[in-house]
């Protein structure tokens, strides 16, 4: 699954019309609306502004309109755009100025298509990872051998706590949790306890 970080906005022009992709992370059918109400203010003068949205992990919620295209030009292109690059949680809103001249049903899918690809070729896409947070007090003498699998097996150190041991933290990918654990009892002798619970996290 992937996530838009911050909002982004990318532009495509066919035959003097001009399409303003505008992407936004967002939580809730209320977001969504609340910024296409803001787009429509900003781009008050514009013809159109198609928009997609899709919330949830398993896209729960999905809507897309034409707001006045011909039906399944402008909304269905964005929301194929956002599901074919696996992306939840974001709103697509592109904005079509008119150039005077009728671009027809394909030539409004393609423009549609390509402005919503151009916002998400602007924007920072996170990937969400599926795995476990794990901690545990690491005697000083096995934090280095600890760092090197880690460093090597590409499991992420989250944090360090330094005491009279050191309490470490590390996010594990989900087919990475039992050898990181046999590995963590081999080097202690069983001396280590971790806790682990389920997480997710984001990578750019």
């Amino acid at each position: 699954m992937k996530y838009i970080k911050d909002y982004a906005t990318g532009e495509y022009e066919e035959k003097k019309s001009r399409f303003i992709g505008e992407v936004f992370p967002i939580k809730s059918e209320e977001e969504a609306q609340e910024h296409i109400n803001a787009v429509r203010k900003k781009y008050y003068d514009a013809r159109h502004h198609c928009y997609a949205y899709v919330i949830g992990d398993n896209y729960e919620i999905m809507k897309q309109s034409d707001d006045g295209e011909p039906s399944q030009t402008a909304g269905m292109p964005i929301l194929n755009v956002l599901k074919g690059q696996d992306i939840h949680d974001a709103l697509m809103i592109v904005t079509r100025y008119f150039g005077g001249t009728l671009l027809g049903t394909g030539g409004l899918v393609r423009s549609y298509t390509n402005a919503a690809k151009a916002a998400i070729d602007s924007a920072v896409v996170l990937s969400a990872v599926e795995g476990y947070r794990a901690e545990a007090e690491i005697p000083y003498t096995l934090v280095g051998k600890i760092k090197y699998f880690t460093e090597t097996t590409g499991i992420t150190e989250a944090g360090a706590e330094y005491g009279n041991n050191v309490k470490m933290t590390w996010l594990v990918p989900e087919l990475k949790l039992v050898p990181f654990q046999n590995h963590i009892q081999e080097i202690s002798g069983g001396s280590i306890t971790l806790a682990i619970e389920k997480s997710r996290w984001y990578n750019a």
